[in-house]
Formats: C-alpha cells, sequence, structure tokens
C-alpha cells in the first residue's frame, strides 16, 4: 500500500533510501527510473479536461443561444419554415465558430504551457543533469537550493538546512526551517539554502494534490483593464438594445400586429444587435499574440498581460543577466601579502560549487583551471557547505585532505573584514582597493582560509567584471524610440552601477535603495551614528580600534532611541516630501545597491505617478515586484519561484526580444481597437435605424430572415480582425474611452443618415417596399463589412499597412455572398444586377464620407486634448 510523505517524515531518510532501493551517491539507474515513471505515472497532476460533449452543448445554453433557439421555435410555429431553416443554421455556425475559436485557443495555451516546463538537477547514473520535473519518480536525488519550486514530495538528505516557504499550500505567512530527515512538500518555495533531497511521492500522490502548479497559466477567463472597459461597454448595448426592442414591441401591438410575428422579430434584431461574438474576438485575438510571441522567444503565463504590455512607458530592468551578459570575467587579482595567487584561487574554488554553474562562481574553476591545471582541488573531501544567501553575504565550506582540516570562505570584501579584524590601516588600505575596483565598474570578491584551529587569513581579492551585452546600448535606444524609458535597477554599489550605465548610455544621475521610500530620517541616524564614531576615534587616537569607536557609536544611539522616537523624522519626511521623492525618481535612471525588497517600492512610486510600469526579476525574492508590476518579465536564468510570479518568460537572453513584445502587444491592441469601434459602431448603425423607421415610418426596413443573414455574414469578417496588419504605435498606447465612443458614435450616425437617404430616394422613386427592404439589407452588408477598413486605421484607408490577405477576402467573401443573395433572390425578394451594383456604388461613396467624418472626429479630439 503506498505511503503518505508524512510518513516519511518520522524515519531516518537511511532508511527511505533503503525503502526505495536508491543510492546517495549514484542515484537511480535510467532504466529503473524509465520503469518507475511507467509505473507511477508523470510527475503532475492532470487537469480536469471539459468533456468534448459538454462543450459543444455548452454553445446551445444560455441567454442568446436561447433566443436564437425561441426565433427558430416561433418561425416553426408560424409555418415560416424558410427562415426557420436560416435560424437554425445560423445557431449552428455560430457554435461552430465559436468551438473551433475556443479550440484554436485551448491548443495555444497548452504548447505555451509545455514550454514553461520546469526543470529540476537530477542524479542518475551517478552524474548530475537536467531533466523535466514531470519525469521524476520516487527514489530520485534531487538538488534543491535558494529559488527553487519543490518539484515534488521529498525527504531531505544532506546539507545544511533549507528555509522554506509554505504560504502557498497552508498560509503560514514565515518560512520554516527544515534540515535533514524531515519532509519538504512539492510546489512550497526554498528561500534559502542548499540540500540534497529524495523523491518520496510524485504527481497526485503528494499531500497538497489539489494544488496543480504555483506557475500562473494563461487563462482565458483572467481579464484585463480593457477586456472589462469592453465588456461594460457589450453591457451598456444590451441594455440599449432590449430598451429599443421593447420600444418596437410596444408600438407594433399597439398597431395590433400579430404577437407571435412581433415576438420572433423581436428575438432575431436582439441578437442581431447584441456583440455575440465579442468573447471569441477577445480570447483569439489574444491567443494570436501569444502565440507570435512564443515565435520570438517569449512566452505568455497570462494573456492579459499582452495588452497591459502596450501601454508600458517604463521599463525596470535588472543589470545582471539582462543588460550585461552574466559571464562573469576575472580580471587582475590583488594577492595580499604572504600568499599566492595559486592558494588565493585554490580556496576560492572550494568555497564553491561546480555542478550549480553560478555564474560568480563559473569563472573562478576556469581561472584555475587554465593558469593552474596541475592544482588537485577535487581531492578535497567536503564535510560542510553553506551557501551563499543575500544576508550573510559568503559562501563557506569545511573540507578535509589528508587529514589536514581547511575552512574556506569568500564573499563581499566588508563581510569577510568584519569576520577577519585587520588593523585599521589594513582596512583602510583594501577598503580603498574595493572601491578604485568598484568605480572601473569591478564586483570584488574576497577570499579567506582557515587551517586548522589558526587564525582566519584574508589571502586576496578577485575583481569580477560582467561586461554590458553587445546589444544592450541598442536595445535601451530602441525602447527610447519606442516611448519606453529604461531604469537600470542593480544590488551592486553605486561606483560600479554608474560605470556599466554609462557603457550602456544611461544619463549618470543614480540613487541608492535607501533613497527610495524617502528614508532621509535613517540617513539621519545613519550620518549622527558616523559622525559620533568618527569624533570618538579622534579624541582617543590609538588608544581604540576603528571597530571600538563603531562599538561606542553604537551604544549611543541606542541611548538616542531610547531618549526620542527616532521614527517621527521618517514618516516626517516621507509626508512632506513624497510628492519630491516620485519627481526625483521619475528623473533618475539608476538605482544601485538594491534588495528585491526595494524593487516592490520603486514599481509602486511609479505607478502612484500614473506610470504603466514593466518589470524583470530573477530571484525568489523579485516575485511581489514582478506581481505589482503592469508587466512582470522572467528572464531567461530567472528560477522557479519568479517564472511562477511573471506575465511573460523569456527564453533568450537579454531585452531584445522586449522590445518585439511591445511591437507585439501594440499590434494586438490595434486589433482589438479595430473591433471595439466596428462593433458599436455596427450596434448603433442597425439598431438606430431600424428603431426609427418602425416608430416613425411604421417600416420594417429588413425581415426577420435578413437580420439573421446579415448577422451570420457579420460574425465570418469579425474573427478575421485577430490577423489583420496594423501600424504599430512608436508611443506607448493607452484605452481611451471618449475616443472609442465618439468615434463609433459618428461612424455609426453618419451609417443611419445614409440608409434613410437611400430609403427617401427609394420611395420617391416608387420602389416596392420588398425591392425596398432587400436594397436596404444588401447596403447594411456592404457598408457594414467596409466600416472594418475604416476602423482599422487613425489615417486615411489608404495608408499603409493595408489589410491582411485574410481581412481582405473574409470581408469581400461575404460582401459577394450577399450580393448574390439579394441579386438572385435566396430567402430575399430578388432586386436584379442594376440595383446591386448601385448599392455597391452608393456604399462606396459613402465609404469616402465615413472615412473623412472619421478623419475629422479624430481632428476634433486631438484639438480639444481628449485624443494624443
Amino acid at each position: 500500500m503506498p505511503r503518505t510523505t508524512d510518513d516519511y517524515a518520522g524515519q531516518p531518510v537511511a532508511r527511505t533510501l533503503d525503502e526505495l532501493r536508491t543510492d546517495p551517491d549514484a542515484g537511480l539507474g535510467q532504466a529503473e527510473a524509465e520503469t518507475r515513471l511507467e509505473r507511477y505515472g508523470p510527475n503532475a497532476i492532470e487537469e480536469k479536461q471539459e468533456p468534448l460533449w459538454h462543450r459543444i452543448f455548452r454553445r446551445f445554453w444560455g441567454p442568446i443561444p436561447w433566443m436564437i433557439e425561441v426565433a427558430a421555435l416561433l418561425s416553426a410555429v408560424v409555418h415560416k419554415w424558410e427562415d426557420f431553416a436560416i435560424i437554425v443554421t445560423m445557431l449552428l455556425v455560430n457554435a461552430g465558430l465559436d468551438f473551433l475559436q475556443e479550440h484554436r485557443a485551448l491548443n495555444a495555451l497548452q504548447a505555451l504551457r509545455q514550454r514553461m516546463a520546469r526543470e529540476v538537477i537530477v542524479l542518475r547514473d551517478g552524474r548530475y543533469r537536467r531533466l523535466p520535473a514531470r519525469e521524476l519518480v520516487p527514489g530520485d536525488i534531487i538538488k534543491l537550493k535558494i529559488g527553487d519550486i519543490v518539484p515534488a514530495d521529498v525527504q531531505l538528505l544532506d546539507g545544511d538546512y533549507l528555509s522554506i516557504d509554505q504560504s502557498m499550500l497552508t498560509g503560514e505567512s514565515l518560512p520554516v526551517s527544515r534540515r535533514r530527515d524531515e519532509v519538504a512538500y512539492a510546489n512550497t518555495v526554498v528561500r534559502q539554502g542548499e540540500m540534497r533531497a529524495v523523491v518520496v511521492n510524485t504527481g497526485p500522490r503528494t499531500r497538497f494534490q489539489s494544488v496543480v502548479s504555483l506557475v500562473n497559466r494563461a487563462s482565458l477567463e483572467e481579464r484585463s483593464h480593457f477586456q472589462k472597459m469592453i465588456i461594460s461597454i457589450g453591457n451598456f448595448l444590451i441594455l440599449v438594445t432590449i430598451v429599443l426592442v421593447l420600444l418596437i414591441v410596444m408600438v407594433a401591438l399597439f398597431r395590433h400586429e400579430p404577437f407571435l410575428e412581433i415576438a420572433r422579430f423581436a428575438m432575431v434584431l436582439t441578437v442581431a444587435a447584441i456583440p455575440v461574438a465579442l468573447p471569441a474576438v477577445l480570447s483569439v485575438t489574444m491567443a494570436v499574440g501569444a502565440m507570435n510571441l512564443a515565435k520570438r522567444r517569449a512566452i505568455v503565463s497570462k494573456l492579459t498581460a499582452i495588452e497591459e504590455l502596450a501601454g508600458v512607458d517604463i521599463f525596470c530592468s535588472d543589470k545582471t543577466g539582462t543588460l550585461t551578459r552574466n559571464e562573469m570575467q576575472v580580471a587582475e587579482p590583488v594577492v595580499f601579502d604572504g600568499h599566492t595567487e595559486e592558494a588565493l584561487f585554490l580556496a576560492a574554488v572550494l568555497a564553491s560549487r561546480e555542478e550549480n554553474h553560478d555564474p560568480i562562481e563559473t569563472p573562478l574553476f576556469h581561472y584555475l583551471q587554465d593558469h593552474f591545471p596541475g592544482v588537485d582541488w577535487k581531492g578535497w573531501q567536503l564535510l560542510e557547505f553553506t551557501p551563499f544567501d543575500p544576508v550573510r553575504k559568503r559562501t563557506e565550506a569545511t573540507l578535509e585532505k589528508d587529514g589536514q582540516r581547511l575552512r574556506a570562505i569568500k564573499g563581499a570584501a566588508q563581510v569577510l573584514l568584519e569576520m577577519v579584524e585587520p588593523p585599521d590601516n589594513e582596512r583602510v588600505a583594501i577598503t580603498r582597493t574595493v572601491e578604485v575596483l568598484a568605480e572601473k565598474g569591478y564586483r570584488t570578491l574576497a577570499v579567506a582560509r582557515q587551517v586548522e584551529d589558526g587564525p582566519l587569513e584574508l589571502l586576496g581579492l578577485i575583481p569580477l567584471i560582467d561586461p554590458p551585452r553587445e546589444d544592450s546600448a541598442e536595445v535601451i535606444r530602441r525602447m527610447a524610440d519606442n516611448g519606453v524609458r529604461v531604469k537600470m535597477v542593480t544590488g551592486d554599489n553605486i561606483a560600479i552601477a554608474r560605470e556599466i550605465g554609462r557603457m550602456l548610455g544611461l544619463p549618470p544621475k543614480a540613487m541608492r535603495a535607501d533613497q527610495l521610500s524617502g528614508k532621509s530620517g535613517s540617513e539621519l541616524i545613519a550620518m549622527a551614528e558616523a559622525l559620533t564614531t568618527a569624533i570618538y576615534h579622534r579624541l582617543k587616537g590609538e588608544e581604540v580600534t576603528l571597530k571600538e569607536a563603531r562599538r561606542f557609536a553604537g551604544e549611543v544611539m541606542e541611548e538616542l532611541e531610547r531618549l526620542f522616537d527616532t521614527s517621527l523624522l521618517e514618516r516626517e519626511f516621507v509626508h512632506t516630501h513624497e510628492s519630491a521623492l516620485v519627481e526625483m525618481i521619475e528623473d533618475v535612471d539608476i538605482f544601485a545597491e538594491v534588495v528585491p525588497e526595494d524593487k516592490y517600492s520603486l514599481v509602486e512610486t511609479l505607478q502612484k505617478a500614473d506610470h504603466i510600469v514593466g518589470m524583470t526579476g530573477d530571484g525568489v525574492n523579485d516575485a511581489p515586484a514582478l506581481k505589482k508590476a503592469d508587466c512582470g518579465f522572467a528572464v531567461s536564468n530567472a528560477t522557479d519561484a519568479a517564472r511562477a510570479a511573471a506575465d511573460i518568460i523569456l527564453t533568450a537572453p537579454g531585452l531584445s526580444v522586449i522590445n518585439d513584445a511591445l511591437e507585439q502587444a501594440r499590434i494586438t491592441f490595434e486589433r482589438m481597437k479595430s473591433y471595439a469601434i466596428f462593433r458599436i459602431a455596427e450596434t448603433i448603425r442597425v439598431l438606430l435605424f431600424m428603431t426609427l423607421a418602425i416608430l416613425v415610418f411604421d417600416f420594417y426596413p429588413i425581415t426577420a430572415v435578413m437580420i439573421v443573414i446579415l448577422a451570420l455574414l457579420n460574425d465570418i469578417p469579425i474573427l478575421a480582425i485577430a490577423y489583420d496588419r496594423t501600424r504599430v504605435h512608436r508611443k506607448p498606447v493607452r484605452w481611451n474611452l471618449r475616443e472609442l465612443t465618439t468615434v463609433a458614435s459618428v461612424l455609426g450616425l453618419t451609417g443611419v443618415v445614409s440608409s434613410f437617404l437611400l430609403f427617401f430616394i427609394l420611395q420617391e422613386r416608387g420602389v416596392a417596399e420588398e425591392t425596398i427592404r432587400t436594397v436596404l439589407f444588401l447596403k447594411l452588408i456592404v457598408a457594414g463589412h467596409s466600416t472594418l477598413y475604416i476602423t482599422r486605421s487613425e489615417g486615411w484607408f489608404w495608408e499603409k499597412p493595408w489589410p491582411a490577405p485574410i481581412l481582405f477576402w473574409a470581408t469581400f467573401g461575404t460582401e459577394v455572398l450577399g450580393t448574390l443573395i439579394a441579386v438572385y433572390g435566396w430567402f430575399v425578394t430578388p432586386i436584379g444586377w442594376e440595383y446591386a451594383l448601385g448599392v455597391w456604388a452608393y456604399a462606396l461613396a459613402w465609404f469616402l464620407v465615413n472615412d473623412a467624418a472619421k478623419m475629422a472626429t479624430y481632428r476634433l479630439l486631438r484639438r480639444e486634448g481628449f485624443y494624443r
């Protein structure tokens, strides 16, 4: 009987290894792993798929299908069999198109999810390798380190400890510590530490099997700001439709017209006026945009992020690995007296893990191999290893060889100086050396060692530089051309940040992280502490060391905090200078010495100033900022936790793909806007014309069956909008409700005027009413579909980019089909080619008038300041 994960928590890990028949030093063999994969299945909790029959049935259930079905039923009751056949056809075509588009969108999402698959470091056949997490089986030995999402339920095998965030599963706000023999659950996040573990349960047998994944899945149900606005407009159109249709029904009943005919006509008119295709157009347009981005190596995990990205005007970018190559190179090392360069790099390598492929550590191994190939660093046996974390800022290893024990440490120079405690003159000299290297753009590692019980010795400094990518400066220039300002955010000190910023062409103004929240109260206290240290050290002279002077200053500050509420300083400063802080952040493009928590403050402050902010992140602690940003990007080397929090995941290094993503987002924006204006204009054009004609002239301009055919033919070209060519804006774009409704209303009203003008001309010529209805029917088809060519661009319709072939043939094809229906009298009164060609000429003439009206409307909006 399978054991639960908690059963393993109460036993030694050695017993677990025996039960699972796995070797902690070699792992499972590949053949055995494949056998277990067949037995246990993939390490994934399969999502429950909606059955095909249910997806099909759903198309015939709901308010819109009900109205179409009632209209068909009423047609049958009054024996209008031709109408019945056409209405049923409309129902089936609507359902088929909707099903097809949903199927296409779901397939796109599935492809995107597969490309977001997580990988894990697994020990197989004595060698560590990266494998998809879904291929894990019970008994696998895996590595877990800071930033990883635990891929399955595991029991910890060896290492120091793990600090694990279980908030997603248990609601615990604080991370929990886990050590050897304890268990960690799937989908929890490693906040600190590094350990090996043995997999005990996978997939549906994990304790929290109801949690499918931490990765935010792309979802058709998620709604962006624009979608919410369009759906609100749709709801408004539905309300207007119902009011006008009820008005028509009341007038018809007052005129004693047959109730069943009135009800049937009302149902059909309501269906035609309501934006039935809205969900399909939204989902398909976004899915097409996501697939286009995937081809450019940007995987969208939340479809609505595409629309948000179109409006991004500030982009906060990591330096390391994004603007720079993330390939550290060793410069000229600084070796301290009494030590050798060989000893310096041996200690540095011993305090590193080659298999982690850490960008800081990899060049150390390369340097040692290239310059000292005879050094046997692998002969040292690792006894204990403490990985780097942002708080301790160092790595430590305890090793043994030939009976000699060695402790090797590498990390930030200021941290190792505190541990070694050199004389003040040496401390000042080393600090000055680090500062000089930083001014040249170098990041400096200090290295120390302790042999047996001897003193901890500082061996030297290893300067590393991460040079900018060859294309970074050009990418930043292109983003500026696109109206997006790039702000470089780095944890490096301000001197390194300025130097890299200079190489990238950024302005030299820079800010430290502690200025982001306006904490000048804290700065005043820090200045007072530094001043106290200097005065005490100067007064006492050589009697006290600098460390003792700092300790004295610390005691003075503690006394100050007991006597005075220092938090008042900070609160008063922030209250008084918040607007100045926002202006300063807007004006600065380089932010240095930033910890992940500061990124959240930076994004939040910029958003308060009405900016739409994009942000890159790669670490586990970047998740809050990625979530807070309007569009979060996980860079190509990001941790699982950062990828889970991001909206878009980059699979190629650097920022160049983001420029492609910006352009694609703006193209998608134009397609959505084109549809929105078209849909509003068409509803006004058809519904208002019908209502006024019936109320004022007691004339039904088109029949119920004509309305059905019109709605049917309208659905086909609308879906082609998702593939149209559009102009790419050179500036960020936002949704402008005033622009949308004004332009659509003007186009709708000109359409109503043109329809009434044609009606009057035909009446004055004594044309029969049945012929007038067919002529108006053809005019609504030709003029309506031509409106797409007007709404797709803010300029004249003949300006490039021209319509995509799929849009042209979809609209032209349905117009030709409508013409044939009118000419030969399929379900309508035939009008012949003379009237048909006259309608085409009339519609094309009004097409030019409508385009001129659109241009005049945009000029007016710009003059009044409602549109830029």
